[in-house]
């Protein structure tokens, strides 16, 4: 039974020129001026789901999107200041994306907003697709198994510092402590100040949904959120049950749909074809972003290269909107996307 509504933001300003017509992509430029706007939409934002019950306002970490399709750089940021702005609405960090921070410094920024907040950020974690930021930042995107295997570790080092009065790791890419002498004696363990106050719920993305991948999240008691491609594009059921078996293979006796969100896009109107009209040019500007880094599992290369065209005309090989009309996407510049949990 579907029992909360939520809402995702990723931080998209608004946007004029959309559309298969409009302007490429890559030719997006934008000042200053107008993307700080975006913090001050998602305040808005906040203060419209508070009022209306929904439950929990998902935000999303991007960097260096001058485009100004995700312009968000810290969650914890944001929701601290959004539990300001608000009375009950919670707030989820749809995701920190691990292998852009040492997982020491993410660990001690959410357990303090955890404290500040009153237990009302859910944490998250991911592991990136954008090459720009991940590997700006120093971490691998284009190589995956070195992605997974450093996010992995970074996730078991969170989780050691939030359950463990004192903790100390030893892997491949982090020792902790470092080994040093302090104030008289040999370091050899850390403790998390602060810990979070809160029981702590953890959400993932699931793409892949790989064996691997789904048994991490499970070993950890960590949360999916299936949602984009992977939600609209026909790969849901499977998804779904890959979770409840690898929650099995973890001792849980789970049913199918536990421990998951499901988000879809829509566009509500008095008719389908009125619904059409407005969403289709926030559906095709959200493929257009969202092709090229191969998370809409349907698109074709010849789609997305045909999407990419600076020429400004759909062309037959574009995908068309109305084949999807029943989950048509608003944009969340203008809307915000929900969720069912």
């Amino acid at each position: 039974m579907i029992t909360k509504f939520d809402s995702l933001y990723a931080g998209h300003a608004d946007m004029e020129d959309i559309g298969y017509g409009g302007t490429a992509v890559n030719s997006r430029t934008y000042p200053n001026e107008h993307l700080v706007t975006v913090l001050e939409k998602t305040r808005s934002l906040a203060r419209l789901l508070d009022r209306t019950g929904y439950d929990t306002f998902w935000l999303a970490e991007h960097h260096f999107q001058r485009e100004g399709y995700e312009c968000i750089p810290n969650v914890l940021m944001m929701a601290l200041d959004l539990a300001h702005q608000t009375e009950r609405l919670r707030f989820g960090c749809g995701f920190n994306i691990a292998p852009m921070w040492h997982p020491l410094r993410l660990a001690e920024d959410f357990a303090m907003v955890d404290a500040l907040t009153g237990g009302r950020v859910a944490f998250g974690v991911g592991r990136g697709y954008h090459t720009r930021e991940v590997e700006t930042f120093g971490a691998p995107l284009r190589d995956q198994a070195g992605n997974r295997e450093l996010f992995e570790e970074q996730v078991e080092i969170i989780f050691k510092a939030f359950d463990n009065a004192a903790f100390s790791h030893q892997g491949r890419h982090y020792t902790i402590p470092a080994r040093v002498p302090y104030r008289g004696y040999d370091l050899k363990d850390l403790t998390l100040v602060p810990r979070p106050v809160h029981p702590v719920e953890c959400w993932q993305p699931i793409q892949s949904a790989t064996p691997r991948g789904l048994d991490f999240m499970a070993k950890h008691g960590i949360k999916g959120i299936i949602g984009g491609g992977v939600a609209e594009g026909g790969a849901m059921r499977a998804v779904m049950e890959a979770y409840r078996d690898a929650l099995r293979r973890a001792g849980r006796d789970a049913q199918i749909g536990e421990g998951l969100c499901v988000g879809f896009h829509f566009q509500l109107a008095d008719t389908q074809e009125a619904a059409i009209k407005v969403a289709a040019p926030f559906f095709e500007e959200n493929l257009k972003m969202f092709g090229p880094l191969r998370l809409v599992r349907s698109l074709t290369d010849a789609q997305i290269d045909a999407m990419a065209d600076p020429g400004g005309r759909p062309t037959p090989a574009c995908p068309p909107s109305r084949r999807r009309s029943r989950t048509a996407p608003t944009s969340a510049a203008r809307r915000p996307r929900s969720s069912t949990r």
